[in-house]
This record gives C-alpha cells, structure tokens and sequence, in this order.
C-alpha cells in the first residue's frame, strides 16, 4: 500500500519513516514537509543520521497543488506536523481515496470551545471533526478498523489512559474522588525544533502546565471523569512515567481490580501487565506500554504506573497500529519481531 509521511523531518516523522520502511505490507513512497520548511530537499539521513541510509528519500515541499492530490496518490498519509496545519489541510486530503492518521491535536477533542481553549484557535471544521475516530488502539480497534480518519491520540494521554480505562470501564472509580496523574516525558515530547527551554542542557526536572495543560481535557473526555493531570520535562531523551493516584469505591476487592486490567488487556499484545513497577529503558525503542499497580484496600486507593515511548506507543508505533487495525492486519505488524499479518 503506498504511503506517505507529512512532517517527516521531526523527530515522530523519522520513527514513522523507520517504522513504514519495514512494515511487509505498507511501502514507504513520498516524505514531505512545509513548503517553506528549511529541510525541504534534504535526503532524510542527513537529519537523523540514525536510519542508516535505510530511509533515503527526499523531503519534498508539500505546495498547495500537491496537496489536492496528496490522498489521491496515496492509500494512507501520516500527518506529523502542528495542529494548526492538520486543521487547515483535513478538509482538502479526506475528500479524497486516501486513509488520514493524523498525529497532530487538531481533531481529537469534539468540544470545539474547549478546543479553543486550550488550542489558541477556533476549530472551523466541525463536519470533518464529527468522522474523526479517537486512534486509542486497545480501546477502538472496532471504530478504527472501519475508519477513513483517525485522530492518533497524545503520548501523555495514551499513557494515562491505558492505565485508568479499565477501572472506568468496570465503574470501579469513586466518582468523588478525581484521579491524579502525574507524568515526566524526556525532552524529544518538545519536538526537534523546541525553543531553549525545552533543550536537553537546560532542563531540569520540573513541572509545567500546571491545571492548564492542553491533554487534560482530552485525558478527561476518554476517561469519561475529570482529571488532575501535572506533567513533568525529565532531563533524558525519551520516554513517559506516569504515576497514577485513583481512590475506589468503598468495598472494592483486590480480585476485582485484577478482573477488570485482565479483562480489559488479555489480548493485547501492545500492554504489558508486570508484576514489579515498569522502569523507562524498557519501553524505550520499543512499541509497548507497560503497566503495574498496587492496591491498599483500607484506603480505598489504587497506585498505577504506566510507561511508554513518548515517540512510539504515544505516536508513531500507535499510528502504525491504527493503520494495521483498519487494513485488518495484526496489532503487532511491522512492530514486533516476527509480526505477522492475520
């Protein structure tokens, strides 16, 4: 299936790029960026000298005449570039053959005044936002395989809901008590082009977005519950720890809690349930999130930890599992070592 990847200069484009390049059913046609992009004719080693000449394609300014082409040419397009440039180009790539996984903000909250609120923008495209399917795989892989446009979620909120869904999903959670998730992401969240705040030799563990952070409310939309979510810039390249305080309703059992993450991730491969508290390096490099908790019955409170590649599970390797659920090949196609297709 031919694709292409738009935005794939960053540091998710080039994951995407690694990702496509190897998958035995999608073949990696066309990368592009802005036109105006100061790494448009570049060969894409050249920029993360990391691929090993094994994605040597040209980055190609995406103009206004290509673009009303773009998913005419392709079967899929990955949109890997900001939320005001998803927004803008929808409209223009879904009135065409081509399946959409946008990784961008733009279309995954359905509240456009919330959107507003926490995007800087009004949302002007509410008929195309009513087909975006949200792309959280384990929990819409029916939606998702029937989709022609998938809204890929963010990495802090693939990583805090994976690890609170099942306890909603089994109306385990104390609807008095909101659930407190704390997270610490490496600095590649920031993108390749972050401002020197956001660089590795400035950053000191810190919180930011304190109540104000732009996943909040899309953490609290597919949780179903409000939330209070602090997010955290460790000083380390990649990867999301998120920690998880969620009070139970009164007589809730151990059992119950196992029941509801058994049920809930027996088949997914992408989850990995542990039996000790998931460590960074390793879910680094690799498309897995891995998930543990603890329970203290007296209190009524349950301890969730959850971790990820902020890169892979919460973007490219979960666009790629979008992408197999919709083309109906395996979660773990092109992911894991010897995926195969269903």
């Amino acid at each position: 299936m031919k694709t292409c990847i738009v935005g794939a200069s960053g540091y998710t484009g080039a994951e995407l790029a690694k990702l496509i390049n190897q998958h035995p059913h999608f073949s990696l046609d066309a990368l592009f960026v802005s036109e105006n992009s100061q790494d448009a004719n570049k060969n894409l080693v050249e920029i993360h000298g990391h691929l090993n000449s094994r994605v040597s394609l040209l980055l190609q300014p995406l103009t206004q005449t290509r673009l009303d082409t773009l998913a005419d040419e392709f079967d899929l397009v990955f949109l890997a570039t900001p939320h005001e440039a998803s927004h803008d180009w929808m409209p223009t790539l879904l009135s065409k053959r081509g399946k959409v996984f946008d990784l961008s903000g733009a279309f995954r909250l359905q509240d456009t005044q919330v959107f507003a609120h926490y995007y800087g923008f009004e949302h002007q495209h509410s008929d195309v936002l009513s087909h975006a399917v949200y792309g959280l795989a384990e929990w819409y892989s029916a939606e998702i395989a029937k989709a022609d446009f998938v809204a890929v979620p963010g990495c802090y909120p693939t990583a805090s809901l994976i690890a609170t869904k099942p306890l909603a999903f089994s109306e385990l959670l104390d609807p008095n008590h909101l659930p407190v998730i704390n997270a610490v992401s490496g600095v590649s969240g920031a993108g390749r082009k972050s401002a020197l705040s956001n660089s590795f030799c400035e950053v000191s563990l810190q919180a930011y977005g304190i109540l104000s952070h732009r996943h909040t409310p899309e953490i609290s939309a597919y949780l179903g519950s409000d939330v209070i979510f602090t997010p955290h810039l460790g000083n380390f390249k990649r990867g999301i720890l998120a920690t998880i305080t969620c009070r139970l309703k009164y007589g809730v059992k151990t059992q119950q809690i196992e029941d509801a993450f058994s049920s809930a991730y027996a088949d997914k491969p992408m989850v990995r349930m542990l039996n000790s508290p998931p460590k960074l390096d390793n879910v680094v490099n690799q498309p897995y999130c891995d998930l543990y908790w603890q329970y203290n019955p007296k209190s009524g409170y349950v301890v969730i930890t959850s971790a990820i590649d902020n890169l892979l599970k919460g973007a490219a390797s979960q666009a790629i599992q979008c992408a197999n659920l919709r083309f109906g090949f395996s979660d773990t196609c092109g992911l894991t070592d010897g995926a195969t297709s269903q």
